[in-house]
């Protein structure tokens, strides 16, 4: 009986440890970030105006490759996207897009998105024509 009430208080102790570490982690859990393009850039299935763009991961602990681009206020979603996971070796110290050329006089797509500090990043799905 005593073997089971420590080992309940043990798992009551790691789970509010582990709650209590994603809240002190919150800033960084969605990796918001906000841009400005000068010029308009694809993503899949739109193009956006040049302008500033707030992105961010969506509030989903099973899926982290869920990009939502929201405008610069955060008052209208623009679009929720799908991504693969990306691998950099050395994690960058800034925000880094990274973008595909596009023929003719399409807009630059977007294809990789990395957070600061971090070497996973989001690589954006097109479909393949």
């Amino acid at each position: 009986m005593r073997i089971i009430k420590t080992f309940q208080i043990r798992v009551c102790a790691a789970v509010l440890c582990t709650f209590l570490g994603c809240r002190a982690k919150a800033d960084t859990w969605d990796k918001k970030t906000v841009v400005t393009f000068s010029d308009s850039v694809e993503i899949p299935g739109q193009v956006l105006p040049a302008g500033t763009y707030v992105f961010k991961l969506a509030n989903s602990i099973s899926d982290r490759h869920i990009v939502q681009i929201w405008n610069e206020d955060e008052t209208q979603l623009l679009a929720t996207l799908l991504t693969a996971p990306d691998y950099r070796l050395n994690p960058p110290d800034k925000t880094i897009f990274e973008f595909d050329e596009r023929p003719g006089d399409s807009p630059m797509a977007i294809h990789t998105w990395f957070y600061p500090g971090e070497n996973m990043g989001q690589q954006f799905l097109y479909p393949h024509h």
